[in-house]
């Protein structure tokens, strides 16, 4: 009796365009509900990415979300909370190809109703105001948005240290100030160095989703990321997973996949080369081998009073402490950057403990 051998059916996505039809399908259709607030941040990130790399997509691609066009009044309407949500997904399906109008109008209502102002930080008022540009509509008056918006970039010591809220509002300050990669967003050597201090740091973490959207900024800002970084993000991509889901995928690696293959098309290295499984696709990034940066921090806090922020007096000391794959990623990085600047404000050598204080008691 015969071996019975179970051939797997191919995914048949021979091309480029055929690929990108693939994802967004996937993502459209068979992840979440279009009523799950998670589908819309998905949808609205994939689509976002498609429209500012240039991506060429069909009319016929883009029916897989002509529901969601032909409804989007009413939804924005109901959930006027998500409206950078619901704005951005009507600009990029117009800009890519399915319909028009809608998007205009919907720049003035946001603008008439006053939620842009509404929003509590700069980062958010500067995509809300971003959005609404793009169809002419100036939705707020707040002078000195962009002034402030740089100042916060300009402060390289801010990316010295592992804050990764910090590092990803320092991306998205110039996807928006630079309309992702359209003008020059006007920042100069200070904001430079943040994103590289910012870089060092994810590239420690062996942080794909973060190093990826630093290197995009950095080509934004008119710059290249380190061939080091480049370099690793590359293998990580050849180590990514997609595979077919069984059920509902909940929370996987979507974010670090799609920031690596938009950094793979912004570098012209060949980003959306992976074929999708049939129906439901979850995402796998590979697991780290090491923690560079946990050991070297760990080194570092046990020095307690014997700690400086002198690189080249630290160094021997530092990497005896640490594994022999750690300290692997902690060569590459001197390489990549000016480490002895990146280390002036990552050692945090001083502290309260030695400030005085003003006055006395009286």
């Amino acid at each position: 009796m015969g071996v019975l051998v179970q051939l797997e059916t191919p995914f048949r996505q021979r091309s480029k365009p055929a690929r990108q039809n693939a994802i967004m399908q996937r993502f459209a259709e068979m992840r979440r509900g279009s009523d799950d607030v998670f589908w819309l941040k998905e949808t609205a990130e994939v689509l976002n990415v498609f429209e500012t790399s240039g991506l060429q997509v069909t009319e016929q691609d883009l029916l897989v979300y002509k529901d969601l066009y032909d409804d989007i009044e009413a939804r924005i309407t109901f959930f006027p909370q998500y409206y950078r949500f619901f704005l951005s997904l009507a600009l990029d399906l117009e800009d890519l190809g399915l319909g028009e109008g809608k998007a205009e109008r919907i720049a003035h209502w946001v603008a008439q109703e006053g939620l842009v102002d509404a929003e509590l930080s700069d980062l958010q008022r500067a995509e809300g105001r971003r959005l609404c540009r793009r169809r002419g509509v100036e939705p707020i008056s707040s002078p000195g948005l962009d002034d402030r918006l740089r100042a916060f970039t300009e402060r390289s010591e801010t990316f010295a240290l592992p804050n990764k809220k910090a590092a990803y509002e320092l991306t998205h300050i110039l996807f928006y100030l630079s309309e992702y990669g359209r003008r020059d967003p006007g920042v100069g050597d200070k904001t430079i160095r943040s994103l590289r201090h910012a870089g060092t740091l994810a590239f420690l973490e062996l942080n794909i989703d973060l190093l990826s959207e630093i290197c995009i900024a950095l080509r934004f800002a008119g710059e290249t990321a380190p061939v080091v970084w480049e370099s690793w993000l590359l293998e990580q991509l050849n180590r990514f997973s997609v595979t077919a889901a069984d059920g509902p995928v909940g929370h996987d690696d979507y974010h670090p996949w799609l920031m690596l293959n938009w950094f793979m098309e912004v570098s012209d290295q060949g980003g959306f080369g992976l074929e999708m499984p049939e129906g439901t696709v979850r995402f796998e990034a590979p697991q780290p081998a090491a923690g560079p940066l946990r050991e070297l921090s760990h080194s570092l806090f046990k020095m307690g009073s014997a700690r400086s922020n002198d690189w080249s007096s630290m160094r021997s000391g530092v990497g005896e402490a640490m594994s022999e794959d750690a300290l692997g990623f902690l060569n590459a990085a001197e390489q990549a950057v000016d480490f002895k600047s990146f280390f002036h404000g990552f050692a945090r050598v001083g502290g309260p403990a030695g400030v005085g204080l003003m006055g006395g008691a009286s």
